[in-house]
């Protein structure tokens, strides 16, 4: 909004997206539309779409972020959770683009970005569930850049790392012990900022990347790199290998 856009913000709680919006508002004088829906729903999708293209015309820039995750061994989850961050962060994100696409990008173009993880780059302890639909989500991105390319639509993922200050942090980092530690010990340092996460999206989004499809767009400081995954360490076991004399 600050770089001229017009928004649309949607979720399933008309309440939190309306504060939001007012205040997205008065803070940048665009206009911002806050809508209800589901990702899970696809005629809330299409009633939420029609609204937006009613109130602006059209709608160049999509970006999937609908999400839902938490920690929990594999050996632990039920069959439901499962299920339901599949259906929210992989289904959610094929049904969102492809209407998308049916009502205005297959023939006016656009770009789509899907915000994603590194969790399935090498196979991140207690999140099989999100890792397993975020892998899938960044494979979708890869066939909907080769198979929508030709209607003028770019597809890329953004895969945030530990970025302070958020939701994801506040209910997910602070479970994980020796985490200011792996933090110090990835290359950068630090944990990022959302101004960063921003800007990259706003990167992807620009014609500055007008030649960028089907990619993946690693924005953690380089911590998926070095981060310890020490599963045993998670569980809070110790693990003696006696030697051999």
């Amino acid at each position: 909004m600050r770089h001229g856009c017009h928004t649309v913000i949607a979720s399933r709680n008309q309440q939190r997206v309306s504060d939001a919006a007012k205040k997205l508002v008065a803070a940048t004088g665009q206009q911002c539309l806050a809508l209800s829906l589901d990702v899970r729903e696809p005629q809330t999708i299409t009633a939420a779409i029609d609204k937006a293209l009613k109130k602006f015309g059209k709608i160049d820039i999509l970006i999937n972020g609908a999400a839902g995750n938490f920690l929990c061994a594999a050996s632990s989850l039920s069959f439901n959770a499962y299920k339901t961050v599949i259906d929210i962060d992989t289904v959610g994100t094929f049904n969102v683009s492809k209407i998308m696409f049916e009502k205005y990008f297959q023939d006016h173009g656009g770009v789509i970005i899907n915000l994603t993880a590194t969790l399935d780059y090498r196979g991140q302890a207690f999140q099989v569930h999100a890792g397993t639909a975020k892998a899938a989500v960044d494979a979708m991105t890869r066939h909907l850049a080769v198979e929508w390319g030709h209607n003028n639509i770019r597809v890329n993922s953004l895969a945030p790392g530990p970025i302070s200050g958020t939701e994801g942090m506040r209910r997910l980092g602070g479970h994980q012990p020796n985490w200011d530690r792996n933090i110090l010990r990835s290359p950068l340092q630090r944990m990022g900022n959302k101004t960063e996460i921003a800007h990259a999206a706003l990167f992807l989004a620009s014609p500055l990347a007008s030649y960028v499809t089907g990619t993946v767009l690693v924005v953690d400081g380089g911590s998926w790199l070095t981060n310890a995954n020490d599963y045993m360490k998670l569980l809070g076991i110790d693990t003696y290998y006696p030697s051999k004399l």
